[in-house]
């Protein structure tokens, strides 16, 4: 089977740092993924990136494994919310393509976290179908062993992000089969009433991600959180977050050419501008 990075994290009760997947192609999937020994993961994001459940996430996963046992997890976020009847299908897409995890957006209660368990799990755990020629030599397994595996290594990650979110918030936590809370600080930002984190949270939305944090793991569930820097990432790490983004390909891009042609016209960098 080929590794698990982010499980791996886990197991060493160390923080899993990623990055986030914007833009669409292999090439550009696989930079990413080879950019750095300390990426636990990369998430490829069908939601607002540009890359396309079928085939794109599938290309793209297979891009990132093909780089060996050091690769990071692969995890998709699924283009649909919390809100929409299309996370069932969209979840199957995206595990079938080989993700070693799936992420939902907006999911606002403890009912459709539990639906959303039921689909990322093979009987008797839920109600996933198997049917794909492919996923399981993704995983360099054989069918049969996919099928006894997959249950056990597939993470589960939905997004706190909504008013409605916060306030189930423990309920959605003591789902059995939840992996994972992600907290996204912009969506929950402009849900509570406040403008998005530039490049922090304002001081009451902040308290909401701490109250967040504190739930997921009182119910022995992990917490994650989007960053935009290294800075900020280190500080989520020290406050106990267990999933962190670190920067996305885009962000890192275009912050490398700013800085690059600031310097190269003698000019000094000054405060990060807004950015996801």
């Amino acid at each position: 089977m080929t590794t698990h990075a982010l499980l791996q994290a886990f197991k060493a009760s160390k923080p899993a740092f990623g990055a986030w997947i914007t833009m669409p192609g292999v090439l550009n999937a696989r930079a990413v993924a080879q950019a750095s020994p300390h990426l636990s993961w990369v998430m490829i994001d069908c939601e607002h990136g540009l890359t396309s459940l079928q085939p794109g996430a599938a290309e793209s996963i297979q891009a990132i494994t093909g780089l060996g046992p050091n690769a990071p997890s692969p995890l998709v976020r699924i283009p649909a919310t919390g809100f929409s009847n299309s996370t069932s299908w969209q979840i199957k897409y995206a595990l079938d393509a080989g993700a070693r995890g799936v992420l939902v957006p907006m999911v606002s209660t403890a009912e459709k976290a539990r639906e959303i368990v039921a689909d990322s799990r093979f009987p008797p755990g839920g109600r996933r179908g198997f049917g794909s020629p492919f996923t399981h030599g993704t995983w360099d397994v054989n069918a049969a062993e996919y099928l006894n595996s997959a249950n056990d290594n597939v993470v589960v990650m939905i997004q706190i992000e909504t008013k409605e979110g916060v306030k189930n918030v423990e309920a959605i936590a003591a789902v059995d089969g939840i992996d994972c809370l992600f907290i996204g600080p912009y969506d929950l930002s402009l849900c509570l009433g406040y403008p998005p984190p530039s490049p922090d949270p304002h001081p009451d939305v902040e308290s909401v991600i701490q109250y967040i944090l504190e739930a997921a793991h009182k119910k022995g569930k992990k917490c994650a959180i989007y960053c935009t820097s290294g800075k900020q990432s280190l500080k989520r790490a020290e406050e106990g977050f267990d999933i962190i983004n670190v920067t996305s390909d885009i962000g890192a891009m275009t912050e490398s050419l700013a800085a690059s042609l600031t310097a190269a016209v003698g000019g000094e960098s000054g405060a990060a501008a807004f950015r996801y």
